[in-house]
Parts: C-alpha cells; sequence; structure tokens
C-alpha cells in the first residue's frame, strides 16, 4: 500500500504547521501499531509501515492502512524511529 503522493504535498505537521518527511518505522514499532489499531478494522488486520516525521516537533504521525494518524496525541516521539 502506498499514501497518495498528492495528499503527502499538503500535509503539514498539525502542531508546528511544518513540513513532513516520510520515514520507515522500525518492524517491532509497526508490530505494536497494528495491535494497537487492530479494533478499528473488523474484517482486516491494518498495515503499518511508515510514518510522517516533523523534524521540527519531533514527533512521527504513523500511517495506518494508507491513512495518516494526524493526531497530537496519537503521535510518537521521534526516538521511537531513532532520531
Amino acid at each position: 500500500m502506498a499514501i497518495d503522493p498528492d495528499l503527502l504535498e499538503i500535509l503539514v505537521c498539525p502542531q508546528t504547521k511544518g513540513d513532513l518527511e516520510l520515514v520507515d518505522l522500525p518492524p517491532e514499532l509497526c508490530r505494536q501499531l497494528v495491535a494497537k489499531y487492530q479494533e478499528h478494522f473488523r474484517e482486516e488486520e491494518p498495515v503499518v509501515e511508515k510514518g510522517l516525521y516533523s523534524p521540527d516537533s519531533q514527533l512521527v504521525y504513523p500511517i495506518v492502512s494508507d491513512i495518516p494518524i494526524m493526531l497530537v496525541d496519537e503521535a510518537l516521539p521521534a526516538s521511537a524511529i531513532g532520531r
């Protein structure tokens, strides 16, 4: 699954309104996020491989089955991806 490139161009960090970078998430973190978001996907397992990293806020917004989760409360610290 791939997120729409046009969507990536217009998304900004909800906290800082700064640019975002598409990043790969570590496999263990992906497994944790799949478990976390499983309840929202009744018939299928969510796919989590990438996130959107905000250098300004030092937050990572996970992308779950092609849907960017752009909520500050759901964001991960940059340390989750080694930054």
